[in-house]
């Protein structure tokens, strides 16, 4: 997440479990969701047939003992005794190449995250782009850089695996020196192309870094100053409402995870679950955020269409 807006940040209210239409805040950070044909079923009459970990906003960089926190933050989730099929990563993945500070910054950060991917991760995985992989004053494109220092197959694109086809999305919309959350015409004209020809029965999971929908965004910061609430379009897409109803459109999207607020939530309205993972660098490696400890998201998803997402920390010390 970018502190671009300038606003203030007042300590988060609510962390866990939080919910829009019917909703509720606090609690545990464990989302469930069932389908009509299978609310009230004991979770053991479920069959899971992929287990996701979520590890966003990792901020990774030579200062702070980063790569090393990077690093203990994968061994703590492959040491699970149920361990993950696929690793997705939720964009920011790099501290902030969208700063002014250069090429050499830039591939500096990004030796950190090689390094660390190369010589502790042994599962696959999957990346997205968050505004701070974005290689500013690039002299052609700053989003192609990130696509080829991620090895990804393009700025958004899908993979389909265990009855469920996870939408991978670009949710940086640059701005001048800053940016929105929301799509460009090319990729929502694709993403309903996909939808519709999604095959019956595949439920779909989307991964954006900025969130579609968020509660916690609410309590992050002086956002009800003069007597209305403003939400930064940096913060939370801009264009919910028309990703929304898209998605009332093909009625296929289940779930949709995201990052950028270093913070923990989770809400529902219709029939699509939103769940934000917190941080794997929590405060930029300095500790909590708010009361969002470092950690990452596991997510059980399972043949009926429901899933788990359940927020893991993992033990991590600040250092200069």
């Amino acid at each position: 997440m970018s502190e671009q807006t300038g606003l203030t940040r007042r300590q988060v209210m609510a962390v866990g479990a939080a919910a829009l239409g019917s909703a509720a805040l606090g609690g545990p950070s464990l989302a469930r969701a069932a389908s009509q044909t299978t609310a009230g079923a004991p979770v053991s009459a479920r069959r899971r047939t992929v287990r996701l970990a979520h590890l966003t906003d990792v901020h990774v960089q030579p200062e702070k003992a980063a790569g090393e926190g990077f690093a203990a933050a994968m061994a703590h989730m492959q040491s699970q005794a149920d361990r993950p099929d696929l690793v997705l990563f939720g964009g920011d993945n790099v501290m902030n190449v969208d700063s002014a500070e250069g090429a050499d910054r830039a591939k500096e950060q990004m030796g950190v995250w090689k390094t660390a991917l190369r010589n502790e991760l042994s599962l696959p995985h999957r990346c997205c782009i968050g505004n701070h992989d974005i290689l500013r004053n690039h002299p052609t494109d700053g989003k192609k850089w990130a696509i080829d220092a991620l090895e990804l197959p393009g700025r958004y694109y899908h993979v389909d695996q265990g009855g469920w086809r996870i939408v991978v999305l670009d949710s940086t919309d640059p701005r001048g020196d800053g940016y929105k959350g929301k799509l460009d015409d090319e990729q929502f004209e694709w993403l309903d192309g996909l939808l519709s020809s999604t095959p019956r029965g595949t439920h779909v999971m989307v991964l954006s870094h900025i969130p579609i929908l968020s509660a916690a965004v609410f309590f992050d910061g002086d956002l009800a100053e003069g007597g209305d609430w403003r939400v930064p379009g940096s913060w939370m897409h801009i264009d919910a409402v028309r990703i929304k109803d898209l998605f009332q459109k093909h009625a296929t999207v289940r779930l949709c995870l995201s990052g950028h607020l270093h913070l923990s939530d989770h809400a529902r309205y219709n029939n699509t679950w939103y769940c934000c993972n917190g941080a794997v660098s929590g405060a930029w490696w300095d500790g909590a955020y708010h009361e969002c400890q470092t950690g990452y998201g596991i997510v059980d998803l399972f043949a009926d269409g429901t899933f788990e997402n359940r927020y893991v920390t993992y033990p991590w010390t600040p250092r200069e």
